[in-house]
């Protein structure tokens, strides 16, 4: 299968890049490389250079050979950024997302796969969340994906397109092969930021809150390794090529771990003391916020079978000690 990944240099994009080659895929690659890195793609891969924002450059891709699906992993994605700059996000993630979806017409590219989020829920009204919640983001950002997920459907009504939306919750953890190898850039995730304590690089984290309705006090969520997201999106093209069905699916482990569970793993595992200070609490910020994968399980026959606590930080630490 050809298969076009768009945002295919960054963290999530290089993962799916390996699992999708691992599988036998003709893959292309096309990435602008502000978050991401060519050296994550295998030289044998080929890498277009270019931006969402220029149809020009999405044309020249696209107009390279003829595409079985393609796979959008190109949006910023830092929520606070998203609520300091959200020209920022709305050109990119918003106006890029719709020049995506224009060039899939163009060039008759009837399978998409949407990288979407658990943002677009907002705060959660019950946990495990599930896909009939209500969708009520509350960061720019998750605003963004809703938008994206709202074309997406008038897309496939009126042009014929078939696309799957997976609702991410926390990506970590990195490929047991390291086979990509490059820190994300400018990481906003509570991993990373943990990471950088340990390694040396920020003198301490900032723990924002410790008064959670939950056993330690701090904030609890659903962390989800990366290869395991890969999977669940070649699983997702498999669907597409088998149903004629649209697919909106969380991809979450249904287990929740807290900001100083994440502390003590690291400590634990990269044998390094993690400094930290207790600021006040974020706006916005749920206690809990785990997801139910019933739906994928049902559908796509997909678990999560890398997620387990010990492997994301351990795979992680294995990047930042190189």
């Amino acid at each position: 299968m050809k298969i076009l990944v768009v945002g295919g240099a960054g963290y999530i994009g290089s993962h799916f890049v390996l699992e999708a080659s691992r599988a036998g895929h003709n893959v292309v690659v096309f990435d602008d490389l502000s978050s991401g890195f060519k050296n994550n793609i295998d030289t044998e891969i080929d890498f277009f250079e270019g931006s969402t924002l220029s149809n020009k450059n999405l044309s020249e891709v696209m107009s390279s050979s003829s595409f079985d699906v393609a796979v959008y992993l190109a949006a910023y994605k830092a929520a606070g950024e998203s609520m300091s700059d959200p020209v920022k996000y709305a050109s990119n993630n918003i106006i890029g997302g719709l020049n995506f979806l224009k060039a899939c017409v163009e060039y008759s590219v009837k399978k998409v796969i949407f990288s979407s989020s658990a943002a677009v829920y907002g705060n959660p009204l019950y946990s495990p969340i599930d896909e009939l919640h209500s969708l009520s983001p509350i960061n720019f950002y998750g605003y963004t994906k809703k938008v994206i997920e709202e074309n997406l459907k008038w897309y496939s009504n009126l042009k014929n397109i078939r696309y799957a939306s997976l609702r991410y919750f926390n990506a970590a953890g990195y490929d047991s092969d390291k086979k990509s190898l490059n820190k994300e850039n400018n990481p906003q995730n509570l991993i990373p930021l943990v990471m950088e304590v340990a390694e040396g690089s920020r003198e301490l984290l900032q723990v924002y809150g410790n008064d959670y309705s939950t056993l330690d006090g701090t904030g609890v969520r659903d962390y989800i390794h990366v290869t395991d997201l890969a999977q669940g999106h070649l699983a997702s093209i498999d669907y597409l090529f088998q149903n004629d069905n649209n697919l909106t699916i969380n991809l979450g482990t249904g287990r929740g771990h807290s900001v100083f569970e994440i502390i003590k793993m690291t400590e634990a595992i990269s044998n390094r003391k993690i400094n930290f200070k207790v600021s006040k609490r974020r706006a916005g910020d749920p206690d809990v916020v785990i997801a139910s994968s019933e739906k994928a399980k049902q559908l796509i026959n997909w678990s999560p079978s890398n997620s387990d606590l010990s492997n994301i930080i351990d795979s992680t630490w294995e990047i930042y000690n190189r």
